[in-house]
């Protein structure tokens, strides 16, 4: 893994990102991760660039492990356009977009903006729409282990001691939480106004649904496939919210399938 940063210009200012870079030659990916933090998509992203021909490109939020976040930077279309910019700034093409809980929503803001950098957008467990009768749970005031019970398929394989962390990492994850409010906008990890601009992408899209999801259930993930043109659905039984960390196996073939099937650089594999 190789870590880089890149300064960014948008029309509100300057910004540093940090990107890590897993994989060296193939098709390139643009892996967001989740409130979970970077290391909730880490494992997955060596994954996918040991076991496939690809280089997956793991942006840290800014505002995430330590990094800066400029006081102009503050909700997930804002981020999404300096994700736009990263691509333009890593000269990148035939880009699958592949993004986890609200790094899917950035994902489907990036699909909305239309960049012609990007070749297919995957959707996994992503918030962001107003899905009527299907709420988004409110995890701010949740426990670790309350936390774990909603995301997880199994989550005794995923028991967390808070108590073993130290004051450091509490920092961090303290911080990390509070940079996920503010991104999560006023509308409980929603925009009203999502719907209206995904009908307009014309990007091949992928939702995939880890079915066992409690914080996101899967008919919200049926309501999100079809508020994109022609999107496929595909549930992934025996997984939750998290289908990178509890059941990485089964989502690394969906996720390289769907982006072999649109690439349209590179001969498929």
């Amino acid at each position: 893994m190789t870590r880089t940063t890149h300064i960014l210009t948008l029309d509100q200012g300057t910004l540093d990102v940090t990107v890590d870079l897993h994989g060296r030659q193939g098709h390139p990916f643009l892996l967001l991760h989740g409130g979970g933090g970077p290391q909730t998509l880490a494992p997955f992203a060596g994954l996918l660039g040991e076991q496939r021909p690809a280089r997956v490109f793991s942006p840290v939020h800014p505002g995430f492990d330590g990094t800066a976040r400029p006081d102009w930077l503050t909700d997930v279309t804002t981020l999404a356009r300096v994700y736009a910019q990263l691509l333009d700034a890593l000269d990148l093409r035939d880009v699958a977009v592949v993004g986890n809980s609200i790094g899917g929503w950035i994902a489907a803001e990036l699909a909305a903006l239309g960049s012609d950098r990007i070749s297919s957008v995957t959707l996994v467990n992503a918030v962001g729409i107003h899905v009527p009768g299907h709420p988004i749970a409110d995890t701010f005031g949740l426990t670790p282990i309350e936390l774990s019970r909603l995301s997880f398929h199994d989550p005794s394989k995923f028991r967390f001691d808070p108590s073993a962390l130290s004051e450091a990492q509490r920092a961090v994850m303290a911080t990390n939480r509070a940079t996920l409010q503010m991104y999560a906008g006023p509308h409980a990890m929603a925009d009203p106004t999502l719907a209206e601009r995904l009908a307009k992408v014309a990007h091949p899209t992928l939702v995939a649904w880890g079915a066992s999801d409690q914080i996101v259930d899967a008919d919200y993930g049926r309501a999100y496939a079809q508020a994109v043109p022609d999107a496929e659905f595909r549930l992934l039984p025996g997984t939750g919210h998290l289908p990178q960390s509890e059941t990485p196996g089964q989502l690394l073939p969906v996720v390289w399938d769907f982006a072999d099937a649109h690439a349209t650089s590179r001969p498929r594999s």
